[in-house]
């Protein structure tokens, strides 16, 4: 099993490698340039204020450049933009607070300094989420085929995995245009998983391993700078998970490249990670489908599933590793 992994890997990595290179990508990625790179500090108010943020501009950045409005109600996340200014060549200050300030420079007057970086102001910008209007280009990252059986499995295997799981319908869904999201919450207690309910079932079913991966792999980690490397074990454990339980999982070659794209080869530095809770996943789930679904009527196994009319949580039993 070991050496399918490491082949579906170098699948991976070619088919992500095809990815960048394609027009659909191109694209994208040009459309992508139009957003601002945020600071660190400006990211880490973003994730605090709108932890599910995925595209962020100012107001009248969504209407000139994307031709998308705010929509009405909606509350500004405030981040610090730059000022910048004409910049005195020895105190740094601007005109106006140099000549409040002790500083006596006058070689050259303010009309002649350099601009520079003078202070910082508040300003409010707003998620994609937040806005209505032209929809931007979207990469097709979904999987595809049937999982009937799987997704049950999935769902029922949560607990083996020390793991709780909702699946929230669409219309209670809170957290924007992601597909799922892992909670991690006190050490006593276990990653939450929660999954927006859609009706390709086979998206649905590696989007949960996606989220197990990440609970597996990244509970406790909040390092922003290493956000991208989790994001390419999650999904290379979903793409591997989805293979061998019989899904196009093609899709996840569009989502490394948006993360990972210029160097998808990083997925080997991490292969024995990702490997690893693949195959735990993988392993529970043939547990459970040999279990629990062995001769069991099909309808049955559906019944697991309510149809996403309701948010629905698989509690996990006390005493199994976090």
């Amino acid at each position: 099993m070991q050496s399918t992994m490491e082949a579906w890997v170098e699948d991976l990595v070619d088919e992500v490698d095809d990815a960048v290179s394609s027009d659909e990508f191109q694209r994208w990625l040009e459309v992508q340039s139009r957003f601002h790179d945020y600071s660190h500090r400006n990211t880490l108010l973003i994730n605090r204020q709108y932890p599910n943020a995925t595209r962020v501009a100012g107001y009248r950045t969504w209407q000139n450049e994307f031709d998308r409005h705010v929509k009405e109600g909606e509350s500004a996340i405030w981040i610090w933009a730059p000022i910048i200014a004409k910049q005195c060549p020895e105190c740094e200050n601007s005109p106006s607070y140099h000549d409040r300030s002790d500083c006596e420079y006058d070689e050259t007057p303010p009309e002649e300094w350099s601009k520079g970086l003078v202070g910082f102001r508040p300003a409010p910008v707003f998620d994609i989420s937040q806005t209505e209007g032209e929809p931007p280009p979207e990469l097709e990252t979904e999987a595809t085929g049937t999982a009937d059986e799987l997704l049950p499995a999935l769902l029922e295997a949560a607990s083996s995995l020390t793991v709780d799981v909702e699946i929230v319908s669409r219309e209670n869904w809170p957290h924007g245009d992601a597909k799922g999201v892992c909670q991690y919450r006190s050490p006593a207690d276990r990653p939450l998983v929660k999954a927006r309910d859609r009706e390709n079932s086979a998206d649905l079913a590696v989007t949960l391993v996606h989220e197990y991966a990440h609970a597996l792999l990244h509970s406790g980690v909040d390092d922003e700078t290493e956000r991208s490397e989790r994001e390419l074990e999650a999904e290379a454990v979903g793409y591997i998970v989805g293979r061998y339980f019989g899904l196009d999982t093609s899709g996840s070659a569009f989502y490394l490249a948006a993360w990972q794209g210029e160097e998808p080869e990083v997925i080997f530095d991490r292969l024995e990670r990702i490997s690893s809770t693949a195959a735990e996943i993988i392993d529970v789930v043939d547990e459970v489908m040999i279990d629990e679904w062995a001769g069991t009527p099909l309808q049955n196994r559906r019944h697991a599933r309510d149809g996403g009319t309701q948010s629905r949580r698989v509690p996990t039993p006390p005493g199994n590793r976090c």
